[in-house]
């Protein structure tokens, strides 16, 4: 048996790892939004501290 022939014969593992790798996409890439959008929010926070001083 070869992959090609469990691939075609299993067609729903293979909806089920794309759909996994899809999520697992988003998930990176909002982890990584999340983490660049706090460091600029902190930015923001320090330079109006400065700017009340």
């Amino acid at each position: 048996m070869t992959l090609y022939d469990f691939l075609s014969h299993n067609a729903l593992f293979v909806v089920l790892i794309i759909v996994l790798v899809i999520w697992l996409g988003i998930f990176v890439y909002l982890f990584r939004l999340d983490k660049k959008i706090s460091k600029l929010y902190a930015e923001t926070d320090a330079d109006k501290e400065e700017v009340t001083k």
